[in-house]
């Protein structure tokens, strides 16, 4: 397997570099043989290993959709995450052509959708060629998604010539009719693989997000593809697979893998094969905390004061987490201790108690406690030191099935229906129950319930609400924030359109 993720590795730098060395080096690897059932199943393995580096952690997609959203902040603490302005860029939509995040975001997405087209040059099973194809669909979504146009090639096809490009229009058809094709070949029976659930999931977050990829300045709600939303839900829920967790955090602890929710997630093995879901912990606690952090990210008030006092989600002590380091789940606000009940002091000797005052440049004497800091997924303590733990990336969970019908309700006029799957859920995390619900208040809703896992971007731009002032933001100026620019390692390709401003 390790011999294949170096290999995707290369390639990818091929095909974002425009390195002529390794054109030369690598221009063998355009051609297939046959292969063994062994190294098939390695290929394979390699292809979802490749889902670790833009999805897990913090530092690529979780980044794009989060840092520049309503959710997240990045407070520039003294020297500490200045990075030359690129966590305040995204989060003041300030971006150039040339930001590094979002170039490297670019890069490994498109490294995942050629090591998934890989694959089918190797004469796959009919199931693993349906695993593959659902894998680049999968990130290919969100490519579409964040830059409004897709590269593609064909198995096989000579990597040193530009890649062709579909518009979102064409990738749209493209998507569905891949979906559709192979959605009776994929497994039924397990989540940390592409499966026939998460394939009807994928073809619902395209139908609802069809008219906000079309019509980016005003996204537009077609019934029919409502309709498609609603009756995939319903095929997903008439499964009787899937069920609320009665602790809301059971779905992201260390043994999450057998949550009764998760319907596709990235596998995890501690201490031996893991990715980078350690940063999750550690960009946002403070260094005098157990798990030790790098003291960053934090929430804003005003999303924290979306939450009931009630509400499971917004968080307080978990078992086999608090009673270890002394840190609670979801949000941490106020003073912090110790496992033994000890309070904490920051680097100055002053107590570690977080605020609900940050800003995106901080000054003065409180730059290590200003923000609330967040904790969705539970450290694994057994495997702190060689930071490979052994919780599962989650990707698709069956809150955002009930979430997505109650939206397609909602959109195609009625709200009672939608009322009833919105409380449904309310009623699992603790919170009591709403009288009615808004367009507006489902968008409350979406953040409660996937706060800090990668929705809100997405989310905020379908419900027309991205380019508004928030806590610590100003109202964007003009539209351009809508996609991210083309990386300039791709304009020589003439297939590209560049985004609009850049």
């Amino acid at each position: 397997m390790k011999n294949y993720i170096i290999k995707y590795v290369l390639i990818a730098s091929i095909l974002f570099a425009g390195c002529s060395d390794l054109v030369e080096e690598l221009k063998g690897e355009t051609s297939r043989g046959s292969i063994g059932e062994s190294d098939m199943d390695a290929l394979m393995e390699g292809m979802y290993v490749t889902l670790r580096s833009p999805y897990q952690g913090m530092g690529a997609w979780w980044a794009l959709q989060q840092a520049t959203s309503d959710e997240t902040i990045t407070p520039t603490r003294a020297g500490d995450w200045d990075d030359n302005g690129a966590w305040r860029a995204l989060f003041l939509h300030k971006w150039q052509i040339d930001h590094g995040t979002i170039e490297n975001v670019y890069k490994v997405l498109n490294s995942v959708s050629y090591a998934a087209t890989d694959i089918l040059g190797y004469s796959p099973t009919t199931q693993q060629e349906a695993e593959a194809r659902f894998v680049r669909a999968f990130v290919q979504f969100d490519i579409l998604d964040g830059w409004g146009q897709v590269p593609y090639r064909d198995a096989g096809e000579d990597i040193t010539l530009m890649s062709r490009v579909r518009q979102a229009p064409e990738q749209i058809d493209y998507l569905i009719a891949e979906l559709d094709e192979i959605t009776s070949n994929l497994p039924t029976n397990s989540n940390k693989l592409a499966n026939q659930d998460a394939a009807k999931m994928l073809k619902m977050k395209i139908y609802l997000n069809k008219g906000a990829i079309l019509s980016r300045d005003n996204p537009t709600f077609d019934n029919g593809d409502m309709a498609q939303v609603i009756t995939l839900a319903n095929e997903i829920i008439a499964t009787n697979k899937y069920s609320l967790e009665a602790n809301y955090f059971d779905n992201f602890a260390v043994d999450n893998g057998s949550s009764s929710e998760l319907i596709f997630v990235s596998d995890n093995v501690g201490g031996t094969n893991a990715g980078s879901l350690q940063s999750m912990w550690r960009v946002t606690t403070h260094y005098n905390m157990n798990p030790s952090g790098w003291n960053g990210f934090a929430t804003l008030s005003d999303f924290y004061d979306k939450f009931e006092s009630t509400d499971q989600r917004r968080g307080g002590p978990y078992p086999g987490m608090t009673e270890v380091g002394g840190v609670n789940m979801g949000f941490l606000i106020g003073q912090q201790y110790d496992q033994n009940g000890v309070a904490l002091k920051d680097r100055r000797g002053n107590n570690l108690s977080f605020t609900r005052e940050v800003s995106l440049i901080e000054r003065g004497n409180n730059l290590e406690v200003t923000g609330i800091r967040v904790m969705k997924y539970e450290p694994d303590y057994v495997n702190l030191s060689n930071e490979l733990p052994d919780n599962e990336w989650v990707f698709y969970r069956y809150s955002d099935v009930l979430l997505m019908k109650a939206e397609a309700l909602l959109r195609q006029g009625n709200a009672a229906e939608a009322l009833i799957l919105v409380n449904q859920v309310r009623t699992a995390r603790g919170a009591s129950l709403l009288a009615a619900i808004t367009l507006d208040g489902l968008l409350d809703e979406l953040g409660r319930e996937f706060f800090w896992e990668a929705h809100r971007r997405t989310d905020l731009i379908r419900f027309g609400k991205y380019l508004l002032e928030w806590q610590e933001k100003p109202a964007d100026d003009d539209n351009r924030a809508l996609w991210f620019p083309i990386p300039q390692s791709q304009i020589g390709n003439t297939n590209y359109i560049q985004n609009p401003g850049y």
